[in-house]
């Protein structure tokens, strides 16, 4: 069985990974089955029905402030980040490009996983596809003005404690943000 060098970071980041709980640790039995079923291209758009991407949670150093992009297509406030590419080195490699291409800040350092999350969208050759996010946590020295790139309608500095609408599991992700900043 091959298996491309996307599927081997996923498996390394995952297999290294504490998840915070049961339905954590269940979101991660199902990203090593899919990389299992489709070691080749489990992280390509071109994965029938689901497959990997990489997401970062921007935060400031101090852990008071996020960055978020009003997502163009969604229309909602998200984290950065997006599809992985062939060109990609590696899981946090992805992110971390993501991170910089949608927010302009050429300055963050990467720091661990925080979560996983699967979702639904509209991309891909199959419906419903789901997007099987990995969820990083980035760190940005100073608060500094964001770009607004071609995928987002806005990009913005939030205060932790007064977040734009969004839902749920952007909340639990700034959370999981500001506890790792907080234990670094």
């Amino acid at each position: 069985m091959s298996r491309h060098r996307l599927t081997e970071s996923a498996r390394e980041v995952l297999t290294t990974w504490d998840p915070p709980d049961r339905g954590q640790a269940a979101l991660r039995r199902l990203y090593r089955d899919h990389l299992d079923d489709r070691p080749d291209d489990g992280w390509a758009r071109s994965s029938p029905g689901r497959h990997l991407t990489a997401s970062a949670m921007i935060i400031s150093a101090a852990g008071d402030q996020v960055l978020l992009t009003l997502h163009r297509k969604i229309g909602r406030w998200l984290q950065t980040g997006g599809h992985l590419e062939p060109g990609d080195r590696d899981l946090p490699s992805a992110a971390l490009r993501e991170a910089t291409e949608e927010s302009g800040l050429a300055d963050l350092r990467l720091g661990p996983l925080l979560l996983l999350s699967r979702h639904q969208v509209v991309c891909g050759p199959a419906t419903p596809t789901f997007h099987l996010d990995l969820q990083f946590l980035a760190v940005a020295d100073e608060v500094t003005p964001a770009v607004v790139s071609d995928e987002s309608d806005d990009v913005r500095w939030f205060a932790c404690d007064q977040l734009p609408e969004v839902d749920d599991s952007v909340r639990q992700l700034v959370a999981a943000a500001r506890v790792a900043v907080a234990d670094r």
